[in-house]
């Protein structure tokens, strides 16, 4: 269960700075750099996103499994 929260919460903060360059870009006439810095930001977030779900798996808390059920083989006939 805290894997979940966890990763609802980073990719939280993955839109909300997302949103918050968006602003900055379009709204922020001054020269400080803002936009890029919340960018900058964005990107650490996803990749620690993406190294916790990596350490969750190696560790065991989450485990892989298919979106759609696999079919059984079809039986031979005799």
């Amino acid at each position: 269960m805290i894997v979940k929260l966890v990763v609802i919460v980073l990719l939280l903060a993955i839109l909300t700075t997302l949103m918050i360059s968006m602003v900055f870009l379009v709204r922020d006439p001054s020269t400080r750099k803002r936009a890029l810095t919340g960018l900058k930001i964005r990107v650490a977030l996803s990749v620690t996103l993406i190294l916790f779900v990596l350490l969750s798996w190696q560790q065991g808390w989450i485990q892989p499994h298919r979106a759609l059920p696999v079919a059984p083989p079809p039986a031979s006939a005799p």
